[in-house]
């Protein structure tokens, strides 16, 4: 019974605060199962690749229930967004397929020092001004928001492209969708609107996690039993996620976010050398 209750909290909080600033959830998913599963024997059969596996189907679900709702408030922007699926796609089946090599320690440390990257990279992406480097009027995108408001933004075909392996790579590694550097990507890079990027990339995030939880099932890369509990609780915490996105500044939870990322980081690095 504490694994159901365990894992319906981890589910829930995990895709209310990924929906809400546009990461998936999967960056808290991971980490908790692994520290519950292998620290603590409070899951059973728990390796970093099936903590990654699991992860990555649990967010397909929330990454469909968080679009479905973003789309209805004209927040994602699918036809611009489509670009960068071109990266994206192959490079989260790559990094599926390389996930098997990870051991507990080099996952520990790699995902440590990726924590610890996102929450800085979070620190500082609103004090980043967006780059206009690559607003050249052929790379020029418009796009209507649900308040009738234009938008005008670059996307360069083959900066999207490699950005975007690069992230999928990272995506299907640590089975964490890819918001938590797509959104980022989209700001400071690609000058979108804020609230579009934290709707496009779950639109990105639903896509990316169908292809790596593909390369990970074909693995055995799954813990099914607890997968159905925790998409479950991901469906109405991704739900309710979008609806206060609608009501309140995300800032506080970035804030929030970011300093428990920045610990776990630093606990994973030290575990990873004793």
């Amino acid at each position: 019974m504490l694994t159901i209750i365990l894992l319906i909290l981890i589910g829930g909080l995990s895709a209310v605060i990924g929906s809400l600033v546009g990461i998936g959830g999967g960056i808290i998913i991971v980490p908790t199962i692994v520290y519950l599963g292998v620290d603590n024997d409070l899951l059973h059969g728990i390796t970093p690749q099936i903590a990654i596996g699991t992860s990555s189907v649990i967010l397909i679900v929330t990454g469909l229930s968080s679009t479905l709702g973003y789309l209805k408030t004209k927040q994602v922007d699918v036809k611009n967004g489509s670009i960068f699926l071109f990266g994206l796609l192959p490079g989260s089946l790559i990094g599926s397929i390389i996930s098997r090599y990870l051991t507990l320690e080099s996952f520990n440390l790699y995902f440590g020092i990726f924590l610890i990257l996102v929450a800085i990279l979070l620190m500082v992406r609103n004090k980043i001004k967006p780059l206009k480097v690559f607003a050249k009027p052929q790379y020029e995108k418009t796009y209507v928001d649900g308040h009738g408001e234009t938008y005008h933004y670059h996307v360069p075909p083959l900066v999207a492209f490699v950005a975007t392996l690069f992230i999928g790579i990272l995506t299907g590694l640590f089975g964490i969708g890819g918001g938590a550097l797509m959104t980022p990507l989209m700001l400071i890079v690609f000058r979108f609107p804020p609230h579009v990027a934290v709707g496009t990339s779950m639109m990105m995030i639903f896509f990316s996690s169908v292809v790596s939880s593909a390369g990970h099932i074909v693995q055995g890369h799954v813990a099914w039993g607890y997968a159905i509990i925790l998409i479950i609780a991901s469906y109405f915490g991704a739900k309710l996620g979008v609806k206060i996105n609608r009501s309140i500044q995300s800032n506080t939870v970035v804030t929030l976010l970011r300093a428990v990322m920045l610990i776990m980081g630093i606990y994973l690095i030290i575990k990873s050398f004793l």
